[in-house]
Order: structure tokens, then C-alpha cells, then sequence
């Protein structure tokens, strides 16, 4: 296993155990902090405070640099245009999200456990991907 790989499967393992400690891969939690009429949950908020404050450091250490510590290229996005595509996008998610209470992240991880709604979920989720795929390769 190349040093890169390792790396990757590492910070996936703590990226997921801190999304099970957190309790982000459970649905009815992330759906308590979305229902603002209900019993609300700010805890995935201080969790996207989190996560955003740990980011931030790690672009802050990639600044100027062309190659991650593994040797490996840095490739962040350049595209700064918000379009219709993003739009789109992210309406979808935020209505995947409000309904079943996923995002890929956690819905990964719920599929480990072995959660009838994260196989859904997913199935759905690769289903979307395959669409999107589809209708890219009949536009180009």
C-alpha cells in the first residue's frame, strides 16, 4: 500500500469515527437539527463549526504550495462562478438531506452499520451519479 493510500484510509477512519462520535450518522439527530418548528438540535452546528475551523487550517498550511506532504498534487478548484450546475446541485442536496436526514459523509458510514435507510440512501445517491454521468456524456 502506497504511503498516499494509507494516508487517505487513516484520515477516512478518524473522519468517520468522528461522524459516529458525533452522531452525524444518525438520520433522526441531523433531521432534529433541520426542524426548527420541533425539538431543535444546534449539536451539527458546533460539528460544522468544527470542522470548518479544522479545514481552514489546512488550507492555511497549503497555501502556496503545489504538492500535499504525501508528494502528491494539490488540486483545489478554481471556478469560482456560481451557475446553474451549482445551483442545481446543491439544491438537490439540500433536499436529499432534508428528507432522508443523510449526506454521502455519513450515509457511508450508516452503511457500515448495516442501516436499511443508508443502503437506500446510497443506492439512490449512485443512482444520481449515474444520471448526471449520463446526461454529461449525451451534452458533450
Amino acid at each position: 500500500m502506497k504511503r498516499s493510500q494509507l494516508s487517505a484510509f487513516v484520515v477516512g477512519l478518524i473522519f468517520g469515527a468522528g461522524l459516529l462520535l458525533a452522531g452525524m450518522a444518525n438520520p433522526a439527530k441531523v433531521l432534529a437539527f433541520l426542524d426548527l418548528a420541533g425539538p431543535w438540535d444546534p449539536s451539527l452546528a458546533l460539528v460544522m463549526v468544527g470542522a470548518i475551523a479544522v479545514a481552514s487550517v489546512g488550507f492555511a498550511l497549503t497555501r502556496g504550495r503545489s504538492l500535499a506532504w504525501s508528494g502528491d498534487p494539490i488540486q483545489i478548484p478554481g471556478n469560482r462562478k456560481l451557475d446553474r450546475r451549482l445551483v442545481l446541485g446543491s439544491l438537490g442536496f439540500g433536499v436529499g438531506w432534508g428528507l432522508a436526514g443523510f449526506c454521502p459523509g455519513p450515509a457511508l458510514v450508516a452503511l457500515g452499520t448495516g442501516s436499511l435507510k443508508a443502503v437506500i440512501f446510497v443506492a439512490a445517491m449512485m443512482a444520481g451519479m449515474a444520471a448526471f454521468e449520463w446526461l454529461e456524456r449525451r451534452k458533450g
